[in-house]
C-alpha cells in the first residue's frame, strides 16, 4: 500500500513545484536590442526567382496577383514578417542597368542574365515594380548598387530616382508618369557586391578607393538624406579586408559592413538540396556554425577603429 501511495505523491510534488515558479521579463530594463535587419532576406534574378517565381506579369489571368506579383508569395512573406529584401543581386547586380527597366514595359529593353544561364528577360520586374512590392510586403528595400559594370553617375541617379521629390529631374517625371506619385524613401544602398570576386575581382585598396567615389556622390556632403550605406566586406575570413575598410574608410562615409559566407561542403559538387545523407547535413550544419566566429572576429576588428560602434 505505501508504494501505491507515495507513487502519485511523487508525481504531484514537481507539478506544485512547477506550479510556484515565476518569471518576470522586464523589456524596459533590456541593455542591447537585437536589429530585426538581420533577419533579411534576399531575392535575385537567378532561375525562376523573379520571373514566374515571384513576378508574372499584371495580365496573368492563370495566377492570381496584384500587380504582377503571385499573390501566395505576397502572403508568403508577409507571414515571415521579413524586416527588408535586398535585390537584384547579388552577381546578377554586377551586370545590372536599373534604367533598362523602367518606363513603359513595352519600351523596355530586353537583356541577357549574362551571370545565370544567359537567359533572355523583358525587363518587366524593375525598380518600380521591386519598391511598390516592398510597400505590400511591409518591407524595407535594400538596393544593391552595381559597381562592376556600372557608373558613379548611374548609382546617383537611382538615388534620385527612387527618393528624390516629384519634379527634381527627367527620372523624377519618368517615375511619377509611371503612376508612382511619390518617392519610396529607400534607406539601404548595398555599394557593389562580393567586389572580391564577381563583382569586379577588386583588391581592397582598389575597391576602397572606388566605393569613397560611389559613397560621396550618392548623398548630401553630411548625408542629410540618412542613406544608410553599406560597404563589402569580406567572403572569407579575410580580416585583413575589414581591416583596410575600416582604417581607410571615412566613419563619416558608411553605415554598414556586409560579410558573406557560404555553409558549402564542396563547392565542386554542391548536391543535392533536398536529397542528403546525415552526414552531409551535419557537414553543412558545422559550417554554418563558422558563422559565429567570423562574425565575432570581423566585430573585434570593427571595433579597433571603431569602438563606439557607429557602423
Amino acid at each position: 500500500m505505501k508504494k501505491l501511495i507515495l507513487l502519485p505523491l511523487f508525481g504531484i510534488l514537481p507539478l506544485v513545484l512547477i506550479a510556484q515558479n515565476k518569471i518576470a521579463l522586464n523589456a524596459d530594463r533590456a541593455e542591447t536590442q537585437i536589429s530585426k535587419h538581420i533577419y533579411g532576406h534576399f531575392a535575385e534574378h537567378l532561375g525562376r526567382c523573379i520571373y514566374d517565381g515571384i513576378y508574372v506579369g499584371e495580365n496573368n489571368a492563370g495566377i492570381p496577383n496584384t500587380v504582377g506579383v503571385r499573390n501566395d508569395v505576397i502572403k508568403a512573406l508577409k507571414d515571415l514578417k521579413i524586416p527588408n529584401l535586398r535585390w537584384p543581386g547579388g552577381c546578377f547586380a554586377d551586370t545590372y542597368h536599373w534604367k533598362d527597366a523602367i518606363g513603359p514595359k513595352n519600351e523596355r529593353k530586353p537583356i541577357e542574365n549574362l551571370m545565370w544561364g544567359d537567359v533572355r528577360e523583358d525587363n518587366s520586374f524593375g525598380t518600380t515594380e521591386f519598391l511598390n512590392m516592398c510597400e505590400l510586403l511591409g518591407a524595407e528595400p535594400y538596393l544593391a548598387v552595381n559597381m562592376n559594370s556600372g557608373t558613379v553617375k548611374e548609382a546617383v541617379e537611382w538615388v534620385q530616382y527612387a527618393n528624390h521629390a516629384n519634379g527634381t529631374s527627367y527620372l523624377t517625371d519618368i517615375r511619377e508618369k509611371s503612376g508612382r506619385e511619390k518617392p519610396w524613401n529607400v534607406k539601404f544602398w548595398g555599394i557593389g557586391n562580393e567586389s572580391w570576386d564577381c563583382g569586379g575581382n577588386m583588391t581592397v585598396e582598389h575597391y576602397i578607393n572606388l566605393y569613397k567615389q560611389y559613397a560621396t556622390a550618392m548623398t548630401s556632403y553630411s548625408n542629410t538624406e540618412k542613406l544608410f550605406r553599406v560597404a563589402v566586406g569580406p567572403g572569407t575570413p579575410d580580416y585583413k579586408w575589414t581591416e583596410e575598410i575600416m582604417k581607410n574608410i571615412p566613419a563619416r562615409r558608411f553605415e554598414g559592413v556586409s560579410i558573406h559566407h557560404y555553409s558549402v561542403i564542396d563547392w565542386g559538387n554542391k548536391g543535392s538540396s533536398s536529397q542528403f545523407t546525415d552526414e552531409e547535413y551535419f557537414k553543412t550544419m558545422q559550417q554554418a556554425w563558422r558563422m559565429e566566429d567570423i562574425v565575432r572576429t570581423n566585430c573585434e576588428v570593427m571595433d579597433k577603429y571603431d569602438p563606439k560602434k557607429r557602423v
